[in-house]
This record gives structure tokens, C-alpha cells and sequence, in this order.
């Protein structure tokens, strides 16, 4: 009884003390304290980058090396795909507008064993196409109305109003997302949708027990070194794995993946268009803190409450930066900088100051740099856009009407971007 009450004190303070962070949240540009970003194009020993030779040999790997030991964290090993199984390819899905094809890939190291199950639609075609990669919140059923979609046995978290009860999806759990995922009109704009449940990879929650982490455990390892990956860096890997299967797919015209995400997951595909240059665009929907936006403007979410609300989604090293942006060496702008000259989107919505709109268009802004010394044009303005007015450069972005989501809207204007460069 006296270790329960101990228990509840505890979360109560804790609890207490983030709701308290989150009263002081700043949310007023006037209230943005004075901050200096790092500037992209020079070295940490001061040096300066002033041509393309430079930045790939030098500063590229100074930055990538600096947010894998700082922030995300490092893969502490390699492990690929032990089998792939097909479960089936049907070629009449969406009323005969689309091809579904089913699949696991499983991952095996001595005595453990994961199952990731990825859930593809494709337009019909004579040729490879080129497709989205994007993971789901809830499971592949989830994203669309259809009975066929295998339901996801891994562990959810629980909504009993999605019909998500003791961490399993039931029945009624289908097609509860669908309004984030536009298939059929994906599938007429010429693009397949590649979409796999992250709880399959690491499940989101802070116990690094029963995701891909303990597959790279030492003897007596419980958690991940401070420098080891957090679920971000984790659920990035997943992406990269799928990445491996995609370039075998006979359907998908691997050099044409453009890896997407929204929210936590947009933080997820940043790192992995970062980590792996094979995507060859990549999409941050309103990603936020620890995503596109800058840190040290200490705007909307924040480095302490993000580590307090989400303690395993970053590496360990990442919470000396807690109330602490000021000694970051780097800041999100050079995370999107790793990215170019590769297409990047960065989207916001004018009702997310959680996310800091503004913060996520200055990054992208500041990035341009160095695809302008790459020779693309970056972001193509230097004042931030109207409402629902896209801008498209190698960078594009667009803050939209609404609060945080994924809505179709957005999915027009990736679209849009995409074949700029895919057609």
C-alpha cells in the first residue's frame, strides 16, 4: 500500500512538473528569446565550406555524426531481412483500379524473431512506379476501408473508440485512419502507397524490451546505450529495411521512393532521408521539435518536454540539451541540409504552434544554403508564404489551414511536388 502511494506521489510530480513546463510554453513570436543558429556551410573548427567537394567529404559527415551521437542515436549493429513471405498480390484491388500486395519481412538474431508486415497499393502499370513510403500510427487495416487488409496483432496503443482495447486492434478498428490516407486518389495521381504499422519495428511506448533494440543487446543489456539509437533512429532503420525490399519489388521503380511522414513519424522520415540516400524525396509533415523545426528558438514544444513526455524517442546524450538549447552544436536546419540535393517538403498548419510553424519554415530557409551550393535553387522564398499558398523550389513548403494532421490537402501538394522531379 505505502509503495503504491510512493508510486502515484511520484507520477503526480512529475506530471505536475510537465504540465508546469507546458503553462510556460512559448507561444508568442514577440516572446522568442534571442538565439543564434549554427551556420550550415561552416565547420565546427571554424572552417568554412565553398564548394560541393567540400561539403560531401567534410561537413556532411560532420553534421550526420554530430546528430547520430547527439540526438538520434547510433544503430549498434547491422541486421538485415532474414525472409521475406508474400501473402498476396491481388490484381483488382480498388474496384480494379490497383494492384494490393501483402507481405512480412522477419528479422531474426539467435533466439528472437519480428514481423513487420507492410501493406502496398499500386496503380496498374506496364512499367515500375514510383511510390510513397509512409508508416501508420495504428496498424495497415487502419488506412483503408478494405475487409482484405490483415489486422495487426502487435501491440497499439489503447482507443476504445477506434476499437482499440488491451492494446490489440479489433474489427471495428478499420479503416479509423483512412482520412489521412487519399489511396484512390494516390493511385490515379500515378503513385503507389507503401505503408507498414511503426509498432511493428519498436512498439511506441518507453520500455526498449520488445521492439528491434534487444536484438543488438550486449549480456545483461536491459536499454540502449547513451549514444545507441532511440525508437526514432529505430523506427528510421525500419524504414531503410523496407528501402531493401523495394529494390527488389518487381512492381516499384526503386529509384522513385519518396519517404514520408507525419509527426513523430515525420522526425522518423527526416533522419532516415538523412541516414540513407536512397530515398529520393523526402516529406516532414508538421514534424516539430526534433523534426524540422529549430530547437534553440524554444517555441511551442521544447527540448525538456519532449525528453519528459517521450523519454525513449531520442538518444540519452540528446537530454544534456534539456532547458540547455543554447550548447546544442547543431540545429534542425543542418538535419535537412544532410538531405539535399535531394527534393525535401517541409509542411506546417497554421493551427499547430506545438509543432512551430514558423521554426520549420526558418530551417528549411536555412538549409537552402547548401542546396544552392549544389547548384539547386532551395527554398524559393525568403519570407514565409501566405496560408495555403505551397512554395516549390528543391525545398518546397506550405503552412496550411487546420490543426496537426495529415489531410489531403497535403497529400496534393506532395503530389504536386513529386512530379516536379518523378515525371
Amino acid at each position: 500500500m505505502k509503495s503504491g502511494l510512493i508510486i502515484l506521489m511520484l507520477f503526480c510530480f512529475l506530471s505536475g512538473g510537465l504540465l508546469a513546463q507546458q503553462r510556460n510554453v512559448i507561444d508568442d513570436e514577440a516572446k522568442v528569446p534571442e538565439y543564434k543558429v549554427p551556420d550550415v556551410l561552416t565547420r565546427f573548427n571554424g572552417g568554412k565550406i565553398k564548394t560541393a567537394k567540400d561539403w560531401y567529404r567534410k561537413q556532411r559527415p560532420e553534421i550526420l555524426q554530430k546528430f547520430t551521437q547527439e540526438v538520434y542515436g547510433k544503430v549498434p549493429g547491422v541486421l538485415g531481412i532474414h525472409e521475406v513471405k508474400v501473402w498476396e498480390t491481388s490484381p483488382d484491388a480498388l474496384n480494379g483500379l490497383a494492384v494490393r500486395r501483402q507481405l512480412s519481412l522477419f528479422f531474426k538474431k539467435g533466439d528472437k524473431s519480428l514481423e513487420v508486415n507492410v501493406l502496398m497499393y499500386l496503380p496498374k502499370s506496364q512499367q515500375k512506379v514510383p511510390v510513397f513510403l509512409a508508416y501508420n500510427f495504428t496498424g495497415n487495416h487502419a488506412v483503408y476501408n478494405d475487409p482484405n487488409i490483415r489486422l495487426t496483432e502487435s501491440w497499439v496503443n489503447n482507443d476504445p473508440s477506434v476499437g482499440i482495447i488491451n492494446n490489440q486492434v479489433t474489427e471495428q478498428s478499420r479503416a479509423t485512419a483512412s482520412n489521412r490516407w487519399p489511396v484512390e486518389e494516390i493511385i490515379k495521381s500515378g503513385y503507389g502507397l507503401v505503408t507498414l504499422y511503426y509498432g511493428d519495428v519498436d512498439p511506441d511506448k518507453d520500455d526498449f524490451s520488445d521492439g528491434i533494440e534487444p536484438f543488438f543487446y550486449q549480456e545483461n543489456q536491459t536499454h540502449p546505450k547513451f549514444d545507441e539509437w532511440g525508437s526514432i533512429a529505430a523506427w528510421a532503420w525500419g524504414l531503410s529495411r523496407v528501402m531493401d525490399y523495394l529494390e527488389k519489388d518487381d512492381l516499384v521503380d526503386a529509384k522513385k521512393v519518396a519517404v514520408l511522414g507525419h509527426s513523430r513519424l515525420g522526425k522518423t522520415a527526416l533522419w532516415a532521408g538523412a541516414t540513407d540516400q536512397r530515398f529520393a524525396l523526402v516529406v516532414s509533415n508538421e514534424s516539430g521539435c526534433g523534426g524540422a523545426a529549430l530547437s534553440k528558438r524554444i517555441f511551442g514544444e521544447t527540448v525538456q518536454i519532449i525528453n519528459t513526455s517521450f523519454p525513449h524517442w531520442f538518444c540519452g546524450n540528446f537530454k544534456k540539451y534539456n532547458n540547455n538549447e543554447a550548447d546544442l552544436p547543431i540545429d534542425q536546419h543542418m538535419l535537412l541540409a544532410l538531405i539535399a540535393p535531394r527534393p525535401l517538403y517541409v509542411a506546417s498548419a497554421e493551427g499547430d504552434k506545438w509543432a512551430d510553424p514558423r521554426g520549420e519554415f526558418l530551417a528549411a530557409k536555412y538549409a537552402s544554403a547548401v542546396y544552392e551550393l549544389l547548384g539547386k535553387e532551395g527554398l524559393p522564398v525568403k519570407e514565409m508564404p501566405e496560408v495555403n499558398h505551397p512554395v516549390m523550389g528543391t525545398i518546397g513548403y506550405h503552412i496550411r489551414s487546420g490543426k496537426h494532421d495529415l489531410t489531403l490537402y497535403d497529400w496534393q501538394q506532395y503530389i504536386r511536388f513529386a512530379d516536379k522531379f518523378f515525371r
